[in-house]
């Protein structure tokens, strides 16, 4: 069966947004509807519609500047080994280059060779961790220069964020704090001005941790257990690999790697935030939003 064959094209939008969390959740992603809502709104998200309406199929672009991520690519169990995803991924991809942005992504050690096979080239690797954690402490009594943070401390969290990814990621980070539930933590230097920070949102199966920017691993480890002082139940957080001082300090505290990935792009040279994960940014977004 051709992937068209019964099936319509559909660009995604806010009304579908409860139709890509169905989807996610039947894959046991940990995107939320407020994810989605980020793709459809910020982004371009398309998909495969039935002519009974289901969405049965899914891909989603982030754009920041010149390069965006590609994510989402999903589809019903009922509705697998048509070609639909790379239906979509062609799509995406084609849309990106039309638009002279740079692909990228994040994959999965068996997604890796697929996107090999469509000219693109792996950059750094990077774990998602989890743990569950028990009852949260309440009070974190490390490092005095942690504050809780939130939105009116944007401005602040995405200079350190941009510095960071380099990448201007202001309205994923806007989005993130102003989520319900979502908490966050600045940390200041000696003459206090805002030296790095840490954002937790809550996620469909767990906590997610990051990003989280710091000017060293000692510090950033004191951002790490301010958030963990304040959380508990199961907890992810995506780290690049080179950071092997915070995957010991994570091993200690109870976490294990779930599972690898690698950084990749689809451009005659990668760019920076595919090469290597910058020298501050310690806990990254997620693998769909970079």
């Amino acid at each position: 069966m051709a992937p068209s064959d019964a099936l319509a094209p559909v660009a995604m939008t806010s009304a579908d947004v409860l139709a890509g969390v169905a989807l996610s959740d039947g894959a046991g992603w940990n995107q939320t509807a407020d994810d989605w809502q980020l793709f459809v709104e910020h982004g371009r998200a398309i998909g495969w519609r039935t002519a009974q309406s289901q969405l049965v199929a899914s891909a989603a672009t982030l754009p920041y500047g010149g390069v965006a991520w590609i994510s989402m690519v999903l589809v019903d169990r009922q509705f697998q080994h048509r070609g639909l995803a790379t239906a979509l991924l062609e799509r995406c991809v084609g849309q990106l280059v039309q638009d002279s942005v740079v692909p990228v992504l994040d994959a999965t050690p068996a997604g890796e060779p697929v996107y090999r096979r469509l000219g693109f080239e792996p950059g750094f690797a990077l774990a998602r961790w989890e743990a569950e954690l028990p009852a949260a402490k309440g009070v974190h009594t490390g490092e005095a220069r942690v504050r809780a943070a939130g939105l009116q401390d944007l401005d602040a969290i995405a200079a350190l964020d941009t510095e960071a990814a380099g990448l201007d990621r202001r309205f994923l980070l806007r989005d993130f704090l102003a989520r319900h539930g979502s908490m966050a933590w600045l940390l200041h230097d000696d003459a206090g001005k805002a030296s790095g920070f840490a954002i937790v949102r809550r996620g469909r199966r767990a906590l997610q941790i990051g990003p989280l920017v710091a000017p060293s691993l000692s510090q950033a480890v004191v951002l790490l257990d301010a958030a963990l002082a304040r959380i508990a139940g199961r907890v992810f957080l995506d780290v690049p690999s080179h950071w092997q001082g915070l995957a010991e300090a994570l091993s200690a505290r109870g976490f294990r790697v779930q599972r690898p990935f690698v950084r990749m792009a689809l451009a005659p040279s990668l760019p920076p935030c595919v090469a290597q994960a910058g020298e501050h940014l310690f806990v990254l977004a997620g693998p769909e939003f970079g």
